[in-house]
């Protein structure tokens, strides 16, 4: 069984679509600090921090190969 959150799933293995899902959760913890909830903003920070770690510095393209069997 897959985990909910694979962030080394195929779909992202184009560079534009691990940029833009750190940009949108970014951009989301932004909105929801100015909006006055700072719980919201840190929970979307975290998550846009550990998707940039994954996404660009423990980046392995051979990790997003599709899986035999599976997908």
């Amino acid at each position: 069984m897959q985990s909910l959150f694979d962030v080394r799933h195929p779909f992202f293995l184009p560079l534009w679509r691990r940029i833009a899902l750190v940009a949108l959760c970014g951009g989301w913890a932004l909105m929801e600090l100015v909006l006055g909830n700072p719980l919201w903003a840190l929970v979307f920070a975290a998550i846009g921090a550990w998707c940039g770690y994954q996404f660009f510095a423990a980046f392995d393209p051979k990790d997003y190969q599709p899986r035999d069997g599976s997908d």
